[in-house]
C-alpha cells in the first residue's frame, strides 16, 4: 500500500480514500486536492483498498473509486463497502460507459466521473456528495426535533439520517436515502423524476437520464418490493413515483 499524504495539508482536513491503480493520477490528484482541505491516501489494489474502506474505525468521509482494477474490481470493492455502510462512493469509468455507470449506480455509487475529468470536476462531484451524506437542511428546514414520518411499517427520520422498515435499519446509500425522504414526505402524491433529481442532486441532469430510475430500483430491492407489483413505491407511467401504504387498499 502506497499512502500519499501531503504534510501541508490544512489541520482538521477531510480524509478521502482513493482507490485506483494509476500511479500518477492519484498523485495528480491528492497534489490538487491537499490546498482545498483533503487529506488523500491512495491505494492501488482492490482487495486492499476495500480492507481499508470498511476497517472498523476508519474515519474515511468518501471514496473515489475505479473500476478497473487488480485484485478484485471496482464493483465488488464497492459492494463490501455497501455492506458495511454508506459511505460515499464516486466511481471512475475509463470511458465513461453507460453499462458501467448503471452498474455502479445498481451496486450503490453515489456518483460518476469519466476518467477524462477536470480537476474542477472532480473537486465539485465530491465535494457533492459529501454534502449528500451530511444531514440536508433542505429536507429538514422548519420541521421540529426529532421529526418522523410513518408510512405503514416504514419509518424515516431525517435528522437522525435513519430509515426502519419492520422497526429493522435499512442500510441506504446517501442518494437512496434522500429519495426514500422525498417521497415519503410526500406519501399519496405523484413526484415526477424532474422534481425528485432537482431535490437530491446537486446538478441537473437530462431528462432522460436513467439515474433516478436505477436508485429506485436499488431502493425497491431493501424495501422488498417488487417492481411488478410494488407495495410500497408505484410508479406512475410518464408521470413518476408515489410512495404508499401497502395496508391501503
Amino acid at each position: 500500500m502506497e499512502a500519499i499524504l501531503n504534510p501541508e495539508a490544512p489541520a482538521g482536513s477531510v480524509p478521502i480514500l482513493m482507490i485506483d491503480d494509476d500511479r500518477k493520477l492519484c498523485r495528480l490528484v491528492t497534489d490538487y486536492l491537499a490546498p482545498l482541505g483533503f487529506t488523500v491516501t491512495a491505494e492501488h489494489d482492490g482487495t486492499t483498498g476495500a480492507s481499508l474502506a470498511t476497517a472498523p474505525g476508519a474515519s474515511w468521509q468518501a471514496v473515489i473509486l475505479d473500476v478497473m482494477l487488480p485484485g478484485i474490481d471496482g464493483f465488488e470493492v464497492l459492494r463490501r463497502i455497501r455492506r458495511a455502510g454508506d459511505l460515499p462512493v464516486l466511481m471512475l469509468t475509463a470511458r465513461g460507459d453507460e453499462t458501467d455507470r448503471i452498474v455502479g449506480l445498481e451496486v450503490g455509487a453515489d456518483d460518476y466521473l469519466p476518467k477524462t475529468f477536470s480537476p474542477r470536476e472532480l473537486l465539485a462531484r465530491l465535494r457533492a456528495v459529501l454534502r449528500r451524506s451530511a444531514v440536508r437542511p433542505a429536507l429538514t428546514a422548519g420541521l421540529p426535533p426529532a421529526v418522523e414520518y410513518v408510512v405503514g411499517p416504514l419509518r424515516v427520520r431525517p435528522e437522525a439520517r435513519l430509515a426502519l422498515l419492520n422497526d429493522q435499519p435499512l442500510v441506504l446509500t446517501p442518494v437512496e436515502f434522500d429519495l426514500l425522504t422525498c417521497l415519503i414526505r410526500a406519501a399519496g402524491r405523484v413526484r415526477t423524476r424532474e422534481a425528485l433529481l432537482d431535490e437530491i442532486r446537486d446538478r441537473h441532469y437530462d431528462v432522460f437520464d436513467r439515474s433516478i430510475d436505477v436508485h429506485i430500483s436499488a431502493l425497491r430491492k431493501k424495501l422488498g418490493d417488487d417492481a411488478r407489483q410494488p407495495r410500497f413505491i408505484r410508479t406512475l407511467r410518464s408521470a413518476g413515483y408515489m410512495l404508499v401504504d401497502p395496508s391501503s387498499p
